[in-house]
């Protein structure tokens, strides 16, 4: 008790550094949870699709329609198969009451034979093998008829089409790459009977029978593909498989296990957005840096503390104390003290979640489960830190000769603690490194929020569930366009803050080539969609309503164009199919180039687009034009309810919607921000220690200098110096480390902020400033001290 300060400051430091350290493991353990809920994650493979084509290369998470059943039948080590297709929402109606819904899917039948998806009531055997039936969540349930238990009820979707519930499942755990609530059974789509292998649109799963290698089922997929896929091939064309490889295309199949799919698929159509197993590691370095910091901290403020404990050590030797019974003492000195900042931790830690999930954006709570590994881990920190912390007093100190340490000759000052300087250096190097990637990231994600995308997102209320209008969204959006503070409006098939849209190939003639085609997204669009996105014409013109030709028009953006290489794009003619086996294509002229903008997250670069003129669409835009935005959104909907005054109402802006798409780099950054603050106080709290540590040990000296005439600058320069040339060392180690790790996440964007020299600078200027401003606070108070009272006993 005699060392009060010194005790806070370790327990302090060591406790933030734990709970810091503990919501990161929340964290961490709740992105590798995903799936493993399921009782046959292992066996579980989703079927991914590459394509090259046309100069055009995309990775998707869908395969074509007749895929997984071909696999099952060609495969005996193929167990089950189920497919997955995502066609967006519906409204469902409760009461008077139209609801809408996002979260639903159409599935196979066999879906619960794949999946972990205990069935409360119905049978799960045939809950999904007619059509127009419907298999909902337990919440959702409770959620239309306020109970769990409505086999045989039915819903209406979009006020035309009924489903019966077939089936009652539990929710499904938020640690799920799909969290549905309704599953649509299949053979309702049509679409799910189509036969074209070159029309991708189903996420397709696989369970392998047990002992079944998947990398051996993954090496022969090329071939069965080829066998497959083969006669469309030559139909569409006129081409084989090797012919189309020698072209320079290809498509490819490929496995990835159901536990990778969240933290390692980034694919085009994934179900939902995923995590990244980039930031896994970011954070768990982030974690162990914070712990390491802590650790250090606790054992450089414990072994430099300990020095003054010599005589202690001294007195007791002479009075008879064994050497084994002084190591006793400081080792559970130094783990009791470990004990009760890991308890300060743990509460923290509670504390702190409600907090750090808002940041995160996750819903992480603490579990039995987590308790299971939490207390043993926990434990093991104790053990090892009090150890190690109490190891220099336990074993060196206890080991002195008494009338050595009587005479004074332990009394060495800081200059003489090589392991302190070297702890010093050690994290102050790390806190140097989270500073420069925390600067980084801050950068990257202005420059993702300012960069010029090729539109303009600002002003735009996007207006979602369009196609529930029906033929009547034509009457809304004219409605829309009376208003005052409306600049235009626009229907359309697609939104460049969608991740997924149609796609399909374009050949410069009509002799379908390979080499002479382009792989592209095509949009339907009216003629108010470019001028109401502000996206930008290169070259030629927009459509329009006076020109009738433009019903066989094309607008193309700069890197189709490109790709197209025409010496002048405008007027040419090229041919698209109008069916998925192109046994019908149709001759377009172009009449527009667009710049290009990005329709996809700036990870990628711009991928060719191709505009068609539609008059109707599942995405409505507004620009708007006015101050008093609230009073412009209660005019929109009250011509919503004009229209469709069962229909439920819903909004967002173009603006929030690209938002959306960074949310995981966003939360990164404040997450960043937050535990690198945090690092820098757990290090400032050391060197605090250290500071007061170092002018207690030359107080004598200080108040000589003092009577010889040094003024208060020179003894806080004296006591200074020696801490601003570790954090110097500090920053010449942890700048390559930083830049070579930061340079390795910032290649994952095709478009980025190039580390910038002035980042290394306010990297390397901050940490000198803070641990200045640190040092100064114990060196002034040493240097106003009275040297009278200091030499007194001198």
């Amino acid at each position: 008790m005699k060392n009060k300060g010194f005790t806070a400051i370790n327990v302090l430091g060591l406790a933030l550094g734990l709970a810091t350290c503990l919501l990161i493991v929340f964290y961490v353990f709740d992105e590798l949870s995903y799936d493993r809920y399921n009782t046959n994650a292992d066996r579980i493979f989703r079927v991914n699709n590459d394509i090259k084509f046309g100069g055009n290369t995309n990775s998707y998470a869908v395969a074509p329609a007749p895929l997984a059943a071909a696999l099952k039948s060609d495969f005996p080590e193929i167990e089950q198969v189920t497919r997955f297709r995502n066609r967006g929402g519906f409204q469902v109606k409760k009461g008077n009451q139209n609801i809408q819904e996002y979260m639903m899917i159409y599935a196979d039948p066999s879906v619960f034979s794949v999946f972990t998806l205990p069935m409360l009531f119905g049978n799960p055997a045939n809950a999904l093998t007619e059509p127009h039936t419907v298999v909902i969540t337990e919440s959702t349930a409770k959620k239309y008829f306020n109970r769990a238990n409505v086999v045989g009820q039915v819903l209406t979707f979009n006020d035309t089409a009924q489903y019966k519930i077939t089936g009652v499942i539990k929710d499904i755990p938020k640690q799920s790459h799909f969290n549905f609530d309704f599953f649509i059974s299949m053979p309702t789509l049509a679409e799910s009977r189509d036969n074209s292998w070159f029309s991708s649109n189903f996420n397709t799963y696989i369970m392998l029978r047990p002992g079944a290698d998947h990398k051996k089922l993954e090496a022969k997929l090329d071939e069965f593909f080829k066998r497959q896929a083969g006669p469309q091939l030559q139909s569409i064309l006129h081409l084989s498989f090797t012919k189309l490889e020698q072209s320079g295309n290809y498509i490819r199949l490929s496995l990835i296990p159901l536990k990778d799919i969240h933290l390692r698929s980034n694919r085009v159509a994934e179900i939902d957005s995923n995590g990244n197993i980039e930031y896994v590691y970011i954070f768990s370095a982030i974690a162990i840096f914070i712990l390491l910091i802590a650790c250090v901290n606790f054992m450089n403020l414990s072994t430099a503390r300990s020095s003054n404990r010599a005589r202690e050590v001294g007195v007791r030797k002479v009075l008879g104390s064994p050497r084994k019974y002084l190591i006793a003492q400081f080792l559970t000195e130094s783990i009791l003290i470990t004990l009760v900042s890991a308890l300060i931790a743990v509460f923290a830690a509670w504390a702190l979640l409600p907090l750090f999930n808002q940041m995160s954006g996750k819903q992480l709570a603490v579990t039995p489960q987590i308790f299971g590994w939490l207390v043993p881990v926990l434990l093991t920190i104790i053990i090892v830190i009090g150890f190690l912390a109490g190891s220099y007093p336990a074993f060196f100190l206890s080991g002195f000769q008494p009338i050595e340490v009587l005479k004074g000759k332990l009394s060495a000052g800081f200059k003489g603690g090589f392991l302190r300087s070297f702890l010093v250096v050690f994290q102050f190097s790390i806190s140097i490194i989270l500073i420069i990637g925390t600067l980084v990231i801050y950068n990257q994600l202005k420059y993702i929020q300012s960069k010029d995308i090729g539109y303009n997102r600002d002003h735009v209320l996007v207006v979602q569930n369009i196609s529930t209008l029906g033929n009547k969204a034509q009457t809304f959006e004219q409605e829309v366009k009376r208003l005052a503070g409306v600049k235009n409006a626009s229907l359309s098939e697609a939104l460049p803050t969608w991740n997924y849209g149609n796609s399909t190939t374009i050949f410069k003639d009509h002799v379908l080539d390979p080499k002479r085609s382009v792989n592209t997204q095509n949009w339907g669009i009216d003629e108010d969609y470019i001028p109401t996105l502000g996206i930008k014409m290169a070259a030629g013109r927009n459509f329009s309503k006076a020109m009738l030709t433009d019903s066989t028009g094309l607008i193309i953006n700069e890197a189709a164009a490109k790709l197209l290489d025409f010496s002048s794009p405008i007027d040419q003619i090229v041919y698209v199919p109008q069916d998925n086996l192109a046994k019908v294509t149709k001759a377009y002229h172009i009449i527009g180039v667009v710049k290009d903008f990005n329709f996809r997250s700036l990870r990628e670069n711009v991928t060719p687009l191709i505009f068609q003129l539609n008059g109707g669409g599942v995405a409505f835009v507004v620009r708007i034009n006015s101050a008093n935005i609230p009073l412009l959104l209660s005019q929109v909907k009250n011509a919503w309810k004009q229209v469709s005054p069962n229909q439920q109402f819903g909004y967002s802006f173009l603006n929030d919607d690209f938002n959306a798409m960074y949310s995981s780099e966003n939360n990164i950054g404040k997450i960043a921000v937050s535990f690198t603050s945090l690092a820098i106080i757990i290090a400032c709290l050391g060197l605090f220690g250290l500071a007061a540590y170092a002018a207690e040990q030359r107080t004598k000296e200080i108040g000589i200098r003092k009577v010889l005439g040094a003024n208060i600058s020179t003894i806080v320069g004296m006591l200074s110096k020696d801490f601003i040339k570790l954090v110097l060392i500090a920053i010449v180690i942890a700048t390559p480390f930083a830049w070579w790790g930061m340079q390795k996440w910032l290649q994952s964007f095709a478009y980025r902020q190039d580390i910038q020299w002035w980042v290394i600078a306010v990297a390397g200027f901050g940490a000198i400033l803070i641990a200045f401003a640190t040092i100064s606070f114990q060196s002034i108070k040493a240097a106003l001290s009275n040297p009278v009272n200091s030499l007194r006993s001198e």
